[in-house]
């Protein structure tokens, strides 16, 4: 059974150490209106309803908590009428159950609930001139395990004083005093509203790359079109937030329909964002709260590969994500594929699309349910607004030979920071984005660290670009410059293509593609095609070995088919 594999092959102990973040948020629900014990009932709702068992362990105080600052020390108050006690007997409360205690606060002066919620009492209690200070209260006298840090005290259009702080310096700055306090387990969540550039990854945890999400349709879907491009700035403990869980009734009164919610929670999964339950746990439905203790779901969003699915292809307007499970470049995967539609969509997944070949066994996360083996396709109907999920495994697997613009890494890559790489929807690519502004700098180019093959040798490079004007990018290879090429597909709707040969190593490999002191054309993908293999030398199908491995000359095991044709006096090599 493939479920048995995959669901223990991870612990919630090894969740907890690297993964996305599970928990539960109180804002979603609760707004500013936040108590002792609202928080301690979420904490026992969190075990009774066994989402701790399917790895929850986050019970994260949001904004509303705070009671100003001492006037002579700075210290910190809490509000005396949510939490009388203060805060040190709920923190207590949360550890002892087993769970993690998270805070927040903000990068500036004041909160996003003191300046739009009209909260007094979070006026002035930002981290802002007392980064050390704070930190060392949430951290070593309180016992926190994890904070949140907004931005509104930063951004001048959302605090009373106007402040326009610099992110980097700010975050990286709340980083350094968190570090100070001795603590290495603490998470912080940079709250920007974007994602601000890749210094984040030295500084958080997670980091938002949208604004805040609503319980509405409209909203996780345009949360999702901004998060398909995002897989190459995901890593082991460095996730791609795209905010809480609207799976369940909040204060908005939710608006998503079961299909919606499916389709929410399932996308968060494989694409790693941290899952953050918004609702009051204690009122969950039961088929919210069966949806979001779905452990094969979750297993893809806290599985020790720590990937993010990305963008494979797009078939009849449905997204195909992809991403390796369990062991890298194997034959298990997980895949989706995602309806934005508002109406249902015939799709025919090619499984070469997502690097399979032969017979594929799939397993639906959602059914939990074993659907069979198949080959070289997959037809399914996704309804309107809705995901399929599947583990596939596979008898043989394929090296990748498409590689998305969309997939793709820059350095200089900032949602906030104008003219530099931006992703972008283009219907007229090949997977529906784009990726463009690139160049004028080494800083800004576009690269895939993760090409892999399987013997190395020599391959043939196609990219397809767009332009309407006479632009270069120069291939990089593994660190080498290869050529610099002319290009001019004679608009920027539309695609040409220009070719290449490359040399790769085994193993993985980095292509980078750039130009430093002008504009690069936009990008549409990358296309791999092995010519000549390394290691092996291509002979005649008599002289083989009948128990050899048999590749055929694009660097692909033989498959049965493949066979006949080498039988036939196609050359083909052997390992």
């Amino acid at each position: 059974m493939i479920t048995t594999v995959l669901v223990a092959a991870i612990s919630p102990s090894a969740w907890a150490q690297y993964g996305p973040t599970m928990g539960w948020s109180s804002w979603n629900t609760f707004d500013l209106n936040i108590s002792e014990s609202i928080i301690k009932g979420q904490a026992d709702a969190m075990v009774s309803k066994k989402l701790f068992d399917a790895g929850y362990d986050h019970i994260n105080i949001d904004d509303g908590y705070f009671g100003k600052r001492d006037a002579e020390t700075g210290q910190l108050k809490i509000h005396p009428t949510r939490f009388p006690n203060g805060l040190q007997p709920v923190v207590d409360y949360i550890h002892e159950k087993g769970l993690k205690a998270g805070i927040y606060s903000d990068g500036g002066y004041n909160t996003c609930g003191s300046f739009h919620g009209g909260d007094k009492n979070g006026e002035g209690v930002g981290l802002y001139e007392h980064d050390q200070q704070d930190c060392d209260f949430f951290f070593k006298d309180l016992g926190f395990d994890f904070i949140k840090v907004d931005f509104c005290g930063g951004d001048p259009i959302h605090n009373k004083d106007e402040l326009d702080l610099d992110e980097k310096e700010r975050y990286t700055a709340i980083a350094e005093a968190i570090k100070n306090t001795g603590r290495t387990d603490v998470r912080m969540n940079i709250c920007r509203w974007a994602y601000p550039g890749t210094w984040v990854n030295d500084a958080g945890f997670s980091w938002r790359t949208t604004g805040d999400i609503f319980p509405s349709w409209d909203s996780v879907k345009g949360i999702l079109a901004e998060n398909l491009y995002m897989s190459a700035y995901s890593s082991k403990g460095h996730y791609n937030d795209m905010d809480m869980l609207e799976v369940g009734v909040n204060k908005w009164e939710n608006e998503l329909t079961n299909e919606e919610a499916k389709t929410h929670f399932g996308m968060w999964c494989i694409m790693n964002s941290p899952l953050l339950i918004g609702c009051d746990m204690k009122n969950l439905s039961t088929a919210n709260l069966n949806l979001l203790r779905n452990k094969e779901l979750i297993a893809l969003n806290q599985d020790t590969l720590y990937q993010q699915a990305y963008l494979a292809s797009k078939v009849n307007g449905c997204f195909i994500l992809v991403k390796d499970i369990e062991k890298a470049y194997d034959k298990k995967r997980a895949f989706a594929i995602y309806n934005p539609n508002d109406e249902a969509r015939e799709v025919t997944l090619k499984f070469s699309d997502i690097d399979l070949a032969d017979s594929v066994a799939l397993r639906d996360l959602y059914k939990k349910k074993d659907l069979g083996k198949f080959y070289e396709t997959y037809e399914v109907e996704v309804p309107a607004h809705g995901a399929r999920i599947y583990v596939a495994e596979a008898q043989t697997r394929l090296e990748r030979t498409l590689y998305e613009a969309e997939t793709g890494y820059s350095s200089a890559y900032s949602e906030i920071e104008w003219n530099v790489c931006q992703y972008s929807q283009a219907d007229f690519c090949s997977g529906g984005y784009k990726a463009g502004y690139l160049g004028k700098s080494e800083q800004n180019s576009l690269q895939w660290s993760n090409v892999y093959s399987d013997l190395g040798g020599q391959y043939k490079l196609t990219i397809g670009y767009m332009c309407g004007e006479s632009r270069s990018i120069t291939v990089n290879v593994n660190g080498r410059k290869v050529r610099t090429i002319s290009c001019n597909s004679g608009a920027f709707d539309r695609v040409g293509e220009k070719v290449t040969t490359i040399k790769l190593n085994q193993g993985e490999n980095v292509i980078r593609l750039s130009n430093p002191s002008g504009w690069m054309p936009d990008l549409d993908y990358i296309k791999l095609e092995c010519t000549r293999p390394n290691s092996v030398d291509a002979v005649n199908a008599t002289s083989a070995a009948p128990s050899a491995q048999a590749y055929d000359l694009s660097g692909r095991p033989a498959t049965a088919s493949t066979r006949m044709r080498i039988q036939s006096g196609r050359k083909f090599f052997t390992k």
